[in-house]
């Protein structure tokens, strides 16, 4: 007769290890019992040690001197990159041409017909006092000349990312191969990569427009994927029940399909490749640019700000009718549309006729009004009652000392304190924490590289900096986020406000901040903080916004409080939206901090622009790989796995 055995239950695990967190915490303070007096006893100094250094120095150098040296001979630059060059250089001439034969009344007439056509009357209206502001602050040539660059760059980008997307939309492989390649294309600082596009093609416009590519390509590519693969599959099987072929579904479904995002992709690349004008001037572009990275070298905040006010109203006006554009796809076509464009078309060539009869094709000198002095007199005050000497709360002098003896120096000075072994195993605790062995893997292996690249100390210096401006930036960001969220007075008086910050270059935050603050650390955090700002109010605002109002309900029935709600029930559905602010500041934050090299933040980023100055194409480009290996890291120890997973990372 067969006895059945019953089955030993398993032992329940105690109440507070049922939670993943618990245990991975447990395992963790287990490894670390055995690994750290292991590490401690091998690498006692803490150090990174010599041995597990590889130094690149001298291929990179080498690599260098052969393109140095080969560049007006070889046939790869005579025969390839000549010739892309050349293109280049006759394609923004021709622009530029064109915009100088319309004239400024043509000009303007033509993108206020196109924004009336695309958006209606009241954007066509604030577009045409865009241009005729361009044109009154002096800066109707440099405008044209970075419009005329913009354009070469933009449709470039386009062309480039549409054929990247469109491979990684139809190829999980090549989606799995083009995927790091974008990362580092994004991550990746312009000072960086500046150095190579120069010593292949050039200081000049070539060099200009190829950098803003790299920059401003890697979105158009994701949103062109993401497009493709998030097509309607029943309207894709139907097409392909016709029996149509795999080009056909392609432009008759799938492209078609994925138009938002197709327009969302060149609207991110226009205001990439716009916020890539003044970096590119470093390398010849001119045009706006150039008169703001001047202002910089002379300290002139007035000739700066004027430079830097057509530059973000491209940016705004851009970045409007592109997403009026994309609002209105889908709608029905209005009647007589294409008379409309016709009409509109003559109205252009019109006025651009007229204007060159009545000879005033070139903005009039008279018309011009000179702001830089009464800014720079405005500055000259602010630096002189606000420096320093101010009664009780000090000058802004003082706020920057006191930031940098309390705050950097304490955090810079414990990491660098750290055993080498101490700051991987935080690392992989924290990525392994909120996601998986892999994403702990990926952390560490890019925190090791920097040690094997042989830069240890100074990216725990730009670590540390980075730290502290995403610190301060998210406690702000939070702050003014809650209160946009909660009242629709705050937002719209925040709008216009956040528009300027987030569109205005780069380098021209680091004047005024520059005058107050002095040169330093503190004044790189402060600038770092101002660009990173808006991105992460504007994300805040928007995931407390969108969270489900019957849950806010359920909860005010219940007598909770205001203060009640955003703790309880706001803020932990607003989490992903939260996380996402959190990875927007850091990116954000690492790309000033490296500006702020120019301006005494030291570190990496002081590097990688030594590099550029100096033509040395090893330090620039170590510093580059190790800013991206930062970037890399802080990633995933900040973006839960789920997050990731919907990123597509």
């Amino acid at each position: 007769m067969a006895t059945v055995t019953a089955a030993a239950p398993r032992a329940a695990l105690p109440g507070f290890l049922k939670r993943p967190a618990a245990r991975k915490l447990l395992l963790l303070a287990l490894v670390a019992a055995i690994l750290v007096p292991l590490a401690n006893a091998r690498w006692a100094s803490g150090t990174w040690p010599a041995a597990l250094t590889v130094d690149v120095t001298e291929p990179l150098t080498n690599a260098s001197t052969w393109i140095i040296d080969n560049r007006d001979s070889h046939p790869l630059f005579l025969y390839f990159f000549g010739h892309i060059s050349n293109a280049v250089v006759i394609s923004v001439r021709a622009v530029y041409l064109v915009l100088l034969a319309a004239g400024w009344a043509g000009v303007t007439a033509a993108a206020s017909l196109i924004a009336w056509r695309v958006a209606g009357p009241r954007l066509a209206a604030g577009t045409a006092a865009a241009f005729l502001a361009c044109g009154f602050l002096g800066m109707w040539i440099p405008t044209m000349q970075t419009l005329a660059l913009m354009v070469v760059a933009v449709l470039a980008s386009v062309v480039v990312g549409v054929v990247l997307g469109l491979a990684a939309g139809l190829s999980d492989r090549m989606d799995r191969m083009l995927r790091p390649v974008l990362d580092t294309m994004q991550v990746l600082p312009a000072f960086a990569y500046l150095l190579p596009v120069v010593l292949v093609f050039g200081i000049g416009v070539p060099a200009a427009v190829l950098a803003t590519v790299v920059y401003a390509a890697p979105p158009m590519a994701r949103l062109t994927a993401l497009g493709l693969r998030g097509a309607d599959k029943e309207v894709l099987e139907a097409v392909e029940s016709l029996g149509t072929t795999a080009r056909q579904r392609l432009l008759t479904a799938r492209i078609p399909l994925a138009r938002k995002e197709l327009l969302l992709g060149l609207n991110q690349t226009i205001m990439m490749a716009l916020s890539m004008a003044v970096i590119a001037s470093v390398i010849g572009a001119g045009g706006l640019g150039d008169r703001v990275y001047q202002a910089l070298a002379t300290v002139d905040v007035g000739a700066a700000l004027a430079a830097g006010i057509p530059i973000v109203l491209l940016a705004v006006v851009l970045d409007r009718v592109t997403g009026a554009a994309g609002e209105r796809l889908g709608e029905e076509p209005q009647p007589n549309g294409r008379a409309r464009w016709l009409y509109a078309l003559i109205a252009t060539v019109a006025v651009a006729v007229a204007a060159r009869l009545a000879g005033r094709l070139d903005w009039p000198d008279a018309w011009a009004v000179n702001i830089a002095d009464p800014v720079n007199r405005a500055v000259d005050w602010m630096t002189d009652h606000l420096y320093s000497g101010v009664p009780v709360i000090g000058g802004t002098a003082d706020w920057a000392g006191h930031f940098t003896t309390w705050v950097l120096d304490p955090v810079r000075d414990g990491l660098q304190w750290l055993p080498w072994w101490s700051v991987l195993l935080i690392v992989a605790a924290l990525a392994w924490l909120i996601g998986t062995w892999r994403t702990a893997l990926t952390a560490v292996l890019a925190m090791a590289a920097i040690g094997v690249l042989g830069v240890w100390t100074p990216s725990l210096d730009t670590l540390s900096q980075v730290l502290a401006a995403v610190a301060v930036t998210l406690v702000l960001g939070f702050s003014i986020g809650i209160a946009a969220a909660r009242s629709d007075r705050c937002e719209r008086l925040l709008r216009p406000v956040l528009d300027v910050f987030q569109t205005m270059p780069q380098f021209v935050y680091l004047i005024p901040v520059v005058a107050l603050f002095g040169v330093g650390r503190a004044p790189a955090v402060a600038a770092a903080v101002v660009y990173a700002l808006p991105a992460v109010v504007r994300i805040t605002t928007q995931g407390l916004r969108q969270v489900d109002p019957a849950a806010l309900e359920s909860s005010r029935s219940l007598g909770a409080t205001p203060a009640q709600q955003l703790r309880q029930v706001q803020l932990p559905l607003a989490r992903p939206a939260l996380l996402l602010a959190v990875n927007q500041g850091v990116v954000l934050v690492l790309a000033v901090v490296i500006i702020g090299g120019l301006v005494g933040g030291g570190a990496l980023g002081y590097e990688v622009v030594f590099g550029l100055a100096q033509g040395d194409l090893a330090t620039g480009l170590v510093a580059g790989a190790a800013i991206v290996c930062l970037g890399l890291m802080l990633d995933r120890v900040t973006q839960p796995t789920e997050r990731r997973a919907k990123k597509g990372a």
